[in-house]
């Protein structure tokens, strides 16, 4: 039987996961916990009216927040488990330890006051977008881009060549005229 797992295009899409700037991404993920709170989780006065969609916009910021860090961090655990909380608060605090409240701030607000209890409250709401718009910043300030490896620079200079090659060999030919 085929394993969908293992076939062609769960690699492909892995692949093309693995290729996208993670700012861009975590921002992506903001933008949709936004628009999640907008056009269904309705408005009240000062509290939201469905906790269902408070808790997907929670779970989707947070999910921005932990794209933005592994983009700038590139938390390497080991291949059983997956990275705890810790795990970033350390990563963060080696860049920069006054990045520790603000991150523990939205660990709390996003992922465990709204992606898990589903508080209603619109200013707790709005504090906790805030606060990952934050931290998606600080973190854009950190990113590098991935150095080009010496393969991919080598495979490159070769296609270059190989381009210039062609083209100069198909140049040289003379065009044959039938009498």
């Amino acid at each position: 039987m085929n394993n969908p797992v293992r076939s062609s295009g769960y690699k492909n899409k892995t692949i093309m996961k693995e290729l996208k700037h993670p700012i861009r991404e975590a921002e992506r993920y903001l933008q949709n916990a936004r628009e999640i709170l907008s056009e269904k989780a309705g408005k009240d006065g000062d509290f939201y009216t469905d906790r269902k969609y408070v808790k997907m916009a929670g779970h989707t910021a947070w999910c921005g927040i932990l794209a933005a860090l592994d983009g700038v961090l590139g938390i390497k655990v080991p291949r059983k488990r997956r990275p705890h909380f810790e795990d970033y608060q350390e990563g963060v605090s080696k860049i920069d330890r006054k990045m520790n409240r603000p991150l523990l701030n939205v660990y709390e607000t996003l992922h465990l006051v709204l992606g898990y209890d589903g508080n209603l409250r619109y200013k707790i709401v709005q504090d906790g977008l805030e606060e990952a718009q934050d931290i998606i910043n600080w973190a854009e300030k950190h990113y590098h881009e991935p150095a080009v490896t010496n393969q991919a620079r080598h495979d490159r200079v070769l296609r270059h060549l190989h381009c210039f090659l062609y083209l100069k060999k198909t140049a040289n030919k003379t065009p044959t005229t039938k009498a």
